[in-house]
């Protein structure tokens, strides 16, 4: 905990953004660090609350009071070594995680949680500043060999802690660059790319190999990969977005959303898209179709290129502005949130579901039909939609990102080489079976195969990629080796 008192003499500080007319300009990040003795005063104020529910909403198990004491106490240096004990990659987390621990905090029950994410994001920062941070070589190598399939936060994470425990690890990535959907899904001026590669060079050190522009399936087989190593982890997210197959998805200007800001990531990056693959939105209305973190992104993007309109659209209900604390705490609450990108500019709504995309004389969309939707619990406890007869509308569009999540690992390719030659199965949602405990954990049901992060669970949190991640590893190296040193 930090000072007894500090939940009562110092107010919860948070950092602020950069002015909107400033930040649309550039895909900079924008995210203005309190000072160091503002950071103090928030350590200071992790109150003594005997169960710390922190550690319930954290996925990854951070000790939260111990780090938030350190900041206090002014010991960065151990602060950072706590932080690092459980999270390999603090700096992507303390940018782009939602924070479920300050949901779970206990001063979060008048709305004033500490500053956990920001706390935790001023600690790596300034440990990578001191050059507190150091590659940790193993002392000794093993003679196993492990392929990491991915490397976005869960492969990283795994091959990371491999390494450490004397592995010679591979990781194999389809893309040109190493980082996953934190390369090129996650927009910059959320997440400065320099940031992937100073942890891609220590892990470089380490002893970890990456083989980029290598898509396995593909260009290696899954037969070549299994001969070659010991062991088998894959890590490749779940890719295949959900479509929406309404009258007249046909029509040109109806994207996915990761299309789009791939491509825009590239361009921003200094990798070469040629003009004819580039989708634009200057001088478009823009219809973001979903209401989650993809639809905030595009919206972004979509300002930054200087879109004419920005309209988001939700099926579901628009959520209450203050969630009920009795029923939800310490839970991530469903609350009404405006990401920066919202604030940013564009028209929101709920309860909206597309009926059908109107093209123009060209075969390009120009505008979307919609009803309006309302939800009902049915006999049975279970929600289901019914549309509002007289409640259609249209919403003029001509670039159209559909931001509604991803239903399952693309299965074509690798998953479909691994299940007719090694067996591998699905679960009933498309993804890798593997369970989370027990001796067989996170081992598929084929020999000396693992998966983890949303390639096993689905669409989730970074945090979640990067806890599986460091599990998966664990796992493997007990299959290896009989015993294993890493954390749980």
């Amino acid at each position: 905990m930090g000072k007894p008192t500090g939940f009562m003499e110092y107010q919860r500080r948070d950092r602020r953004y950069d002015a909107v007319a400033k930040r649309v300009v550039h895909y900079q990040e924008f995210v203005l660090p309190l000072p160091a003795d503002e950071l103090k005063q928030q350590g200071a104020r992790c109150m003594d609350c005997g169960i710390p529910f922190c550690h319930q909403g954290c996925p990854i198990n951070n000790i939260i009071p111990d780090f938030n004491d350190l900041v206090y106490r002014n010991d960065w240096r151990q602060a950072i070594e706590v932080l690092h004990s459980t999270n390999n990659f603090p700096e992507f987390t303390g940018r782009i995680c939602p924070a479920p621990c300050e949901a779970a905090c206990t001063l979060n029950i008048d709305d004033v949680p500490v500053t956990i994410k920001t706390l935790e994001c001023a600690i790596i920062d300034r440990a990578w500043a001191e050059g507190w941070i150091k590659p940790q070589v193993a002392q000794r190598r093993t003679s196993k060999r492990i392929a990491v399939v991915g490397s976005g936060p869960a492969g990283l994470a795994c091959a990371q802690q491999l390494a450490r425990a004397g592995h010679y690890v591979a990781v194999f990535e389809k893309a040109d660059k190493v980082g996953g959907l934190l390369r090129y899904g996650i927009p910059d001026f959320k997440l400065d790319k320099r940031l992937i590669d100073r942890r891609v060079s220590q892990m470089r050190t380490e002893g970890v190999e990456f083989h980029t522009n290598t898509h396995v399936g593909v260009d290696v087989s899954v037969a070549q990969l299994r001969r070659d190593y010991d062991a088998l982890v894959l890590a490749g997210g779940a890719e295949k977005p959900r479509d929406l197959p309404a009258a007249g998805r046909e029509l040109s200007g109806i994207h996915f959303a990761m299309d789009f800001l791939a491509r825009n990531s590239k361009r921003v990056q200094g990798v070469f898209v040629p003009d004819e693959d580039f989708i634009s939105a200057e001088g478009r209305d823009v219809l973001v179709i979903g209401g989650g973190d993809t639809g905030s992104d595009c919206i972004g993007t979509s300002n930054r290129h200087g879109a004419h309109s920005v309209t988001q659209i939700e099926i579901l209900d628009q959520p209450p502005e203050k969630e009920n604390k009795a029923l939800t705490w310490p839970n991530w609450p469903n609350r009404m949130r405006t990401s920066s990108s919202q604030e940013e500019g564009c028209t929101r709504m709920w309860n909206i579901a597309t009926k059908r995309f109107v093209g123009d004389d060209h075969g390009r969309v120009k505008a979307v039909e919609y009803i309006k939707v309302r939800w009902e619990k049915d006999a049975q406890g279970r929600f289901t939609m019914h549309e509002i007869p007289g409640s259609e509308g249209v919403i003029k569009a001509d670039l159209v990102l559909l931001a509604m999540g991803f239903v399952h690992p693309v299965q074509e390719g690798m998953l479909a080489q691994l299940q007719e030659q090694a067996g591998l199965a699905l679960d009933g949602r498309g993804n890798i079976a593997a369970p989370t405990e027990g001796d067989t954990a996170y081992h598929t049901s084929s020999q000396g195969i693992f998966a983890a992060g949303d390639m096993r669970r689905g669409q989730s949190l970074v945090v979640w990629a990067i806890r599986e991640g460091r599990q998966c590893a664990r796992a493997v190296d007990c299959w290896l080796m009989g015993s294993s040193d890493l954390p749980r």
